[in-house]
């Protein structure tokens, strides 16, 4: 897959179950400490786990600047795709996505994907907000690290 200032995509391959994988990416408070920006989440609205149409708040940080998200499940099949939309004021930020593939006998490959929904107005305000200029370098790098933290974890013995 082709990058653009506006869709980032990286996969790993992981010696670890597709379902283990994913229960790794779709843990709001584990996501926190695979993450170089965000710092976990919460469910809302009673919610305990990951459904289509399952809200949550998310919490980031970047130095000394901390945010929170109001963030939407878009697609939730465990052990293949996790999905959520993110919005900050109302405002569409971006659609993240985690695919996990089986490649074979307790192994997957997982792809994750930004997609930039800001328009011109709050990709300017967001820069300010966050102290990121250049979200989208910032965000491959940023994926390339949750990467190589969720094979890690992944791969950590049971």
């Amino acid at each position: 897959m082709t990058d653009s200032p506006s869709r980032i995509s990286r996969s790993v391959d992981v010696q670890a179950p597709a379902d283990r994988v994913w229960g790794l990416v779709s843990d709001l408070p584990a996501m926190g400490e695979l993450s170089p920006e965000n710092t976990g989440g919460r469910w809302r609205g009673g919610a305990t786990e990951p459904a289509i149409g399952v809200r949550f708040k998310g919490v980031n940080r970047q130095g000394k600047r901390r945010w929170s998200t109001d963030v939407t499940v878009t697609d939730c099949e465990p052990g293949r795709r996790f999905a959520f939309a993110v919005k900050f004021a109302a405002l569409p930020i971006a659609t993240w996505s985690y695919d996990v593939q089986p490649t074979g006998d307790a192994a997957c490959r997982v792809t994750e994907t930004w997609q930039d929904d800001r328009g011109r107005l709050a990709s300017q305000l967001g820069g300010r907000h966050t102290g990121v200029k250049d979200r989208a370098a910032f965000t491959a790098t940023s994926i390339e690290q949750t990467l190589a933290r969720l094979k890690e974890r992944a791969e950590q013995p049971a």
